[in-house]
């Protein structure tokens, strides 16, 4: 008898508490906890508040079970040390949140075909509705990768081929926006610190430079490979500080422009006056750089928010979109000028 009545204190308030404290039905305090709206406002308020008072919380599993919803999204990322993953993936718990919906992380060690699939199934038993995935490697668009059937995808940093929706940054056009305007100050080439080889991101901001220099008739020099570390861009700008020919670097990311800009100080060589030097993602310290940084901006938010509208729009039964781009800016200070006469 008495471990009946604990169990019983122990039990949380029930749906028809909460319809007895508010003087509603049953049905209402349901409408209510679903979010629906056809619920006048003087009403849902007094459900609120009885909600409140009582401690209930409404049963998310059940309300699952009814509408085969479980307002949860599940994001694959490869890491999370980037400053631009940091940023994409704050993005979407704020656009997630906004929505209804939930978010469950599954970083993956390595960016690999079966590490990928794991993390897939396992999102696939936390019961989310849809996946977000931020692979920056080459991976979801070589032939031989595949994710398993039954729940919407939409891939961000990767081309994905033509079988998953994408949305990402428009890095040709920052490449080409950061190029042009070292061209435009009169420097005759553009020296370029890129990403890993592996990254998408990194190709398509070194592709996208040489491009550029290409169609404007400049010499195309060879390509510095970094890691995205300030370390990285350091080393690789010890090397092209000792050449007196380079005046303009373009370096794939705002840490390792930080760490050329060190090199330079360095090596003695004057920045902008002597070479001018753009960075990628426009960090809030880049601005605070010596001198502030002349970048290529990310929108990041922009990216978080589309990549959920994008995911939600096919979980609800909408045809998958293409590939959606999100524009870039240009923020010039203070680290280029005209090279020297």
């Amino acid at each position: 008898m008495r471990q009946f009545e604990v169990s019983a204190r122990r039990r949380g308030p029930s749906m028809a508490d909460v319809a007895r404290e508010a003087g509603v039905s049953g049905q209402t305090v349901s409408r209510v906890s679903n979010g629906r709206d056809n619920v006048d406002a003087e009403t849902r308020e007094r459900v609120l508040a009885a909600m409140r008072k009582l401690g209930y919380r409404p049963n998310s599993a059940a309300r699952a079970l009814r509408s085969g919803r479980f307002h949860s999204i599940g994001v694959i990322m490869f890491t999370l040390s980037s400053f631009g993953n940091m940023r994409t993936l704050d993005a979407i718990a704020s656009a997630a949140t906004d929505a209804g919906y939930s978010i469950t992380l599954i970083p993956v060690p390595h960016p690999t075909q079966g590490e990928v699939s794991v993390a897939f199934d396992r999102l696939s038993e936390e019961a989310v509705d849809g996946v977000i995935i931020i692979v920056e490697a080459h991976l979801l668009d070589e032939s031989d990768v595949e994710l398993p059937a039954g729940l919407p995808v939409v891939v961000v940093d990767s081309t994905a081929g033509d079988r998953y929706p994408v949305v990402d940054t428009d890095q040709a056009h920052g490449a080409r926006l950061a190029t042009e305007h070292l061209l435009g100050l009169g420097h005759r080439t553009v020296w370029h610190v890129a990403g890993p080889e592996r990254s998408y991101s990194a190709t398509g901001r070194r592709a996208s430079w040489e491009q550029t220099l290409r169609e404007h008739g400049a010499e195309v020099p060879p390509a510095l490979v970094g890691d995205w570390t300030s370390e990285s861009g350091h080393a690789l700008g010890v090397e092209l500080a000792r050449d007196p020919d380079v005046t303009a670097i373009f370096a794939a990311n705002d840490q390792m422009a930080l760490g050329v800009l060190r090199a330079l100080h360095e090596a003695g060589r004057a920045v902008p006056a002597e070479v001018s030097v753009v960075g990628f993602d426009d960090m809030a310290e880049s601005a605070s750089f010596w001198p502030p940084l002349t970048t290529v901006r990310q929108f990041f938010g922009e990216v978080g928010r589309r990549s959920v509208e994008t995911l939600l729009h096919e979980v609800e039964g909408g045809r998958p979109r293409g590939t959606t781009l999100v524009d870039t800016e240009l923020v010039v200070r203070r680290s280029t000028a005209p090279p020297p006469r």
